[in-house]
């Protein structure tokens, strides 16, 4: 995907926040703020939710056997 440049303006606080939230990270602030846009679009949220449904279909049966009883109080 292509990239644009993006100016941004903050105060101080707030960069140095950025700046040390992306360090923690082990990340480019530029990295940290493209990560925190995706989420406020719900991009992430939406491709776990996606990856989650998918799981529990695979696994259905298995999670059935294993707990099924148990939550009906047959074991």
């Amino acid at each position: 995907m292509a990239k644009t440049q993006l100016n941004v303006r903050v105060d101080e606080g707030t960069a140095r926040t950025a700046r040390e939230r992306a360090l923690a990270r082990g990340m480019s602030v530029n990295r940290y703020i493209e990560e925190l846009v995706r989420q406020d679009a719900g991009e992430v949220g939406r491709t776990f939710v996606e990856a989650a449904a998918d799981f529990m279909e695979q696994y259905e049966n298995v999670f059935a056997e294993e707990f099924g009883a148990e939550r009906e109080g047959r074991r």
